[in-house]
């Protein structure tokens, strides 16, 4: 019987390296509906300790599965499934993302137009930005939109797509090396929160306040850009990775309404698989914008390949020094 490897928690805690175990199981049969898929790439995502800590369910079941961003081919096809052949490339997103091979229901695998580095980029936090802007943000033209994490893996599509729209974009980040990139991906007035104050920098790039805010990052981040909000203005919170390995923090102040009220101003969550039915129209946007040339995708250059470096990845990416999506590849 064939088998493939998966990682797996045996016991929850957000340190992801202490929990992570490789275990080995058998190749399972696509049931009725169902695809058996082999991984040719899983995206990190900061949210991956929040996956190991068992915060996404009331009662998590141990050992539990990890990882949830995945490209890769169709292996085999079950019963009843049109639309999907052999060898054809897909995307998933859901629990259990770092394993080797994996049955997923039809329904639920995304079309990709091909398994590479780039498909895992796009296919979820492209996905993620482009929704949450348009959709939940209501984004327009002619606004101040200010994107935090601005230069990671879904903040660079926030910041290309604010732009196309015709914003002016502000984006937040933490080197002069990703300075440069933001620069050469649309934004207007990139800063780096390690050398500037982000409250002071908003008081000038955006006198009248910030009409959307396309966050991520949480804590103090947060707390400027809801009292930079202009009249009506709208964030979006994506997460709040700043937190995630040590918890959130308990703060005493007055409460959000009373930045908020005066406004008319909104904090609103976005959390992706909510918007499952706007994927296919957001993709096909987004690969249109790709092949016209109008959409750059940056993948971060360091190389993780195999399950045994996912932890490494995970580490990575929460140093802060990754540009770009931080990816595992599978062989």
């Amino acid at each position: 019987m064939p088998t493939f490897q998966k990682l797996v928690a045996t016991r929850l805690s957000p340190h992801f390296r202490d929990v992570a175990e490789i275990v080995t199981e058998d190749v399972p049969d696509p049931g009725p509906g169902e695809l058996l898929v082999r991984t040719r790439y899983a995206g990190v995502t900061a949210t991956d300790v929040n996956i190991a800590a068992g915060r996404y369910s009331s009662s998590p079941t141990l050992p539990l599965d990890l990882g949830a961003e995945t490209v890769g081919v169709v292996e085999a096809v079950g019963d009843g499934v049109d639309g999907f052949a052999v060898g054809d490339a897909v995307g998933t997103v859901g629990m259990g993302g770092y394993r080797e091979m994996q049955v997923v229901k039809a329904m639920q695998a995304v079309p990709l137009p091909e398994a590479s580095t780039e498909m895992v980029s796009l296919f979820v936090s492209g996905l993620t930005a482009s929704i949450a802007l348009s959709v939940t943000g209501e984004m327009t033209t002619g606004e101040t939109v200010l994107v935090t994490a601005a230069a990671g893996g879904t903040g660079q599509y926030a910041v290309q797509l604010a732009h196309l729209a015709g914003n002016t974009v502000i984006g937040t980040c933490s080197s002069e090396e990703k300075m440069e990139l933001l620069r050469a991906i649309g934004c207007d007035r990139p800063v780096n929160y390690r050398e500037e104050s982000l409250e002071d920098v908003l008081k000038v790039a955006a006198p009248r306040g910030l009409n959307l805010v396309y966050e991520c990052v949480g804590g103090e981040m947060f707390d400027t850009a809801v009292r930079a909000l202009a009249v009506r203005g709208r964030l979006v919170s994506i997460g709040y990775i700043g937190e995630y390995v040590d918890g959130v923090e308990s703060v005493t102040g007055p409460r959000i309404y009373a930045h908020l009220l005066q406004k008319s101003a909104s904090v609103r969550g976005f959390f992706l698989p909510h918007f499952a039915r706007h994927y296919p129209e957001h993709l096909a946007r987004l690969t249109g914008l790709l092949a016209e040339g109008k959409l750059k995708i940056e993948v971060d250059p360091t190389e993780f390949v195999g399950l045994d470096r996912v932890a490494d990845a995970v580490e990575y990416l929460h140093g802060g020094t990754s540009r770009g999506k931080v990816v595992v590849r599978f062989d």
